[in-house]
Formats: C-alpha cells, structure tokens, sequence
C-alpha cells in the first residue's frame, strides 16, 4: 500500500494536512455511527454488527464504529490508495488489537465490490455517489449494495439540496480554535442536467487561501429520484431521515424519519435509507 506522511518543515511546523483539515471541517464520524446504530435498531429491533462504509477514504467512520461495541465490524472500500494509506497510519493505530481485529480496508470498486459475508449496514456519505451522473450506473451501484446485504439490511446515503444550490455561493466556516477556515464552493450549476462543480478550500491563519484543495464534478441526485431507484433494485421500503432546526433555524443534527420537508428551505442535509427485508 502507498504511504502518506506529514512531513516536517525546516521551521518545525506541520506542513498543511488536507486530509486532517477534512476532517475537522466536515466530518462527524462519531456522531454518524450513532444515528447508523440507532436507525438500525430502530427498524430491526436488534443491533447491526458489520458495516460497510462505500467511498470510506481514511475510513475514520470505519473506526469509530468498531470503537462503538465490542462486537461491531467494519469494512471499508474505495479506490484511492492514499487516502487509505493515510487511515492506516494516523487512525488504525490508536485502535486497540481488538479493534484493530474487526476493521478490514480493501481497494475496490464498488460497483463490484464483493463481501466475504453480508453487510448489516452499508453507507455511502459525504454525497460520495454522486460521481455517478448516469442513471443506469447509480442503478448498478444500488444493486450491488442491495446483493451484500443481509436479509435484514439497511442502506444508508446522505444527500443535500435547497435553493441555494442554483446561487452558485461560496460560503466561509471559521474554525477558531483549530486557526483555518473551511470554504465550500460551487463554481457551476447546469439545471438540464442536474450537474453541479464543486471545490473546497482552506485557509489558515495568517497564511494565503490554498484553493481547489478538494474537488467535485458531481449529478446533484433528488430525495425523490434516489427512493425510485432504491424500490428498483429491490429494497422493500424506502425512508427520508430529515434534519431538525434550531432556534436560529439552523440545522440541529438530529434527523428523524419524515415525509415532509420544507418548502422553502435554502440548503437541507438528509439521509435517505433503502431497507431490506
């Protein structure tokens, strides 16, 4: 496997680490293997054991579930050997043997991908399957999900939207205490065709933006057309978890099983579950 390393400057400061910076700007992975257990026992009334986590990049979910419970295993697929490189020296090794025991990474193709046994949970975050722009070729992924999961199995996907998506921003989070600032930017929107170009860029204090850190040349999915190909694949039931507001309006992290979303909502986050029964 590939290495990634943070190397060291001459001034013995860390050089800038775009995947730490990731990680602290967008990432909640503790949180997230929470809601996956809960939604889980939520449905099937006993506790998942294996996830597998699509897309997983330096699989910090991976590990975080397995840190969860004892008897929890993860799985984590995807193509690019450096950000798995990445994962496997700066989070395998704060897991414990145990831990370390029930955590496998593999490079591959999840379009294809093949498990030794059924998945309880498989994920896809980050809005990672929106790579794939055409129908037929997100069909095929759901399939594959859909073929490694158990009899009683949950597919998990996050997904966003809201009028604010044909207003091209970039929007600034500061993140005082770790001195950067996280941008999200979108350069284009083309509403024919639902695709959308994407990047993120950092900046830390006292130093000039770095641009284009992270970028992303996606299909914009709907709730309503990712359910549609869930039922087509065979997932017996479909959900929308919604996410709650705050008293200032602003996204409160808890997502609940829903129906209805709001009409004028700017920007929304949700998770969209095909279940299998």
């Amino acid at each position: 496997m590939a290495k990634y390393k943070i190397k060291i400057n001459p001034k013995n400061l860390p050089v800038f680490d775009k995947y730490w910076h990731y990680q602290k700007s967008v990432q909640s992975p503790d949180i997230d293997v929470k809601f996956f257990r809960k939604a889980y026992k939520e449905i099937f009334d006993k506790h998942a054991v294996l996830l597998r986590e699509d897309f997983c990049g330096t699989f910090k979910l991976c590990c975080e579930w397995v840190k969860l419970r004892e008897r929890h295993e993860a799985i984590g697929l995807d193509l690019d050997p450096e950000p798995l490189a990445y994962g496997k020296e700066n989070y395998y090794p704060k897991l414990n043997s145990k831990e370390k025991d029930r955590l496998v990474t593999s490079e591959q193709n999840v379009l294809t991908a093949k498990l030794k046994k059924p998945s309880d949970v498989t994920v896809a975050v980050n809005f990672s399957y929106f790579i794939f722009k055409e129908r037929q070729v997100l069909k095929e992924y759901f399939q594959n999900v859909y073929d490694n999961l158990g009899d009683q199995g949950l597919f998990l996907l996050d997904i966003f939207g809201g009028s604010d998506i044909f207003d091209l921003p970039e929007e600034e989070t500061e993140f005082e205490d770790e001195n950067f600032s996280y941008y999200w930017d979108q350069e284009d929107y083309n509403p024919i065709l639902n695709h959308g170009l994407f990047h993120i860029h950092f900046k830390r204090k006292g130093e000039k933006k770095r641009k284009n850190v992270f970028n992303y040349d996606w299909r914009v999915w709907s709730i309503a057309e990712v359910r549609d190909i869930l039922t087509e694949v065979g997932f017996a039931e479909t959900r929308c978890y919604w996410e709650g507001t705050d008293k200032d309006g602003e996204g409160d992290g808890e997502f609940k099983p829903s129906e209805k979303g709001e009409a004028h909502c700017e920007s929304f986050v949700a998770y969209v579950a095909g279940i299998k029964k």
